[in-house]
């Protein structure tokens, strides 16, 4: 038994599996059968568990978002769609001018 880490160079994921060899009396060599365990989380080195359909990773908790000011949050957004829409008028009237 053994853990073996594959990377996929298309997603570019380094996935966990276990691995267990066995003899093949048939074609008489040795094989081996391999159980995903999960996905390597590239910043940490953890082991991300998954069950191979991505849904492993949906059922864990996720940690909690940092605590943001709502209030002013939308304080900020106001303002800055406030300063969009000054900028569109003026816009407006230019392209007025340049067209007249």
């Amino acid at each position: 038994m053994a853990i073996i880490k594959q990377f996929d160079k298309r997603t570019g994921i380094t996935y966990v599996y276990d691995s267990k060899s066995y003899y093949d009396k048939e074609k008489k060599c040795s094989r081996a059968k391999r159980t995903l365990i999960g996905k390597l989380d590239p910043n940490t080195g953890e082991i991300i568990p998954t069950d191979g359909r991505n849904k492993g990773a949906k059922s864990q908790p996720k940690s909690p978002s940092p605590e943001i000011d709502k209030d002013k949050r939308i304080q900020e957004l106001e303002d800055e769609n406030r300063q969009l829409k000054l900028q569109i008028n003026a816009l407006k009237k230019e392209l007025d001018r340049i067209n007249a």
